[in-house]
């Protein structure tokens, strides 16, 4: 995340129609500041994966950030590998992030390491792949098309390849399920936000993000082939997982 962040104010005045969220211009601006305030964790989730990616990298392969948005995890990729050269594909469908990227790309310096395309992920043809980073997109995703992104993802990744994984979740206990949404509104509103934006956006994001449970995205990754599977961290709702193949 570079420079100051803009701050978000999508929902803060009541709108008369609540149209689903989409990640447009007006999202995209205000982006980092809407992470860290929605997302527990956030800096800490990106900064243990750029160092796992660095891990498992293998040279003349190449690292997926499908759903990459304006590049907070290819930029913290950059410094993670410092003078070391490596290849990085990243992927979103949201043009007006994409440009961020590519913005930041020219400040940086990127060496050509990483590559941008504006595309749906489910679209890409993933090869030659040491690692692959889905971070809060699968979930956006129609529940049939994940199986087939997975399933990807584990043909496109070499022998000993990571697949990393970050989701919205939910518990398949009503009450338990209950509890982690109250502690997670309670953190959103802890950074700022109203009871109205809170409210606004849960319904713009109705049917639009779908979450699932930690057990569903364990089968699908396991169903696809992959020999491991592990939860590394978990902040109620929000959950961090890995898979090798």
């Amino acid at each position: 995340m570079d420079g100051i962040m803009n701050k978000d104010r999508v929902f803060a005045e009541t709108l008369t129609r609540i149209t689903p969220f989409r990640f447009n211009e007006k999202v995209a601006r205000v982006f980092d500041d809407m992470l860290v305030r929605s997302v527990p964790l956030y800096g800490e989730i990106l900064k243990q994966q750029a160092r796992i990616a660095r891990r498992f990298y293998k040279n003349g392969t190449q690292i997926f950030d499908l759903g990459c948005s304006h590049g907070n995890f290819g930029v913290l990729l950059l410094d993670c590998f410092g003078a070391t050269a490596f290849k990085m594909i990243g992927v979103d469908s949201s043009w007006p992030m994409i440009q961020r990227f590519k913005k930041r790309l020219c400040i940086h310096d990127s060496q050509g390491c990483i590559d941008l395309a504006c595309a749906c992920i489910e679209d890409i043809v993933i090869v030659n792949a040491s690692v692959v980073v889905i971070n809060l997109t699968l979930q956006f995703l129609d529940p049939e098309k994940r199986d087939k992104l997975i399933q990807s993802a584990f043909k496109g990744l070499c022998k000993g390849g990571m697949l990393l994984l970050t989701e919205k979740t939910v518990h398949p206990d009503p009450e338990m399920n209950a509890l982690e949404q109250e502690y997670y509104y309670q953190f959103k509103r802890e950074n700022g936000y109203t009871d109205l934006e809170i409210s606004q956006k849960r319904d713009a994001l109705e049917r639009v993000l779908v979450p699932e449970t930690v057990a569903e995205h364990e089968n699908r990754i396991q169903k696809a082939g992959f020999d491991s599977f592990n939860v590394w961290l978990k902040w109620f709702n929000f959950t961090s997982m890995m898979a090798v193949k």
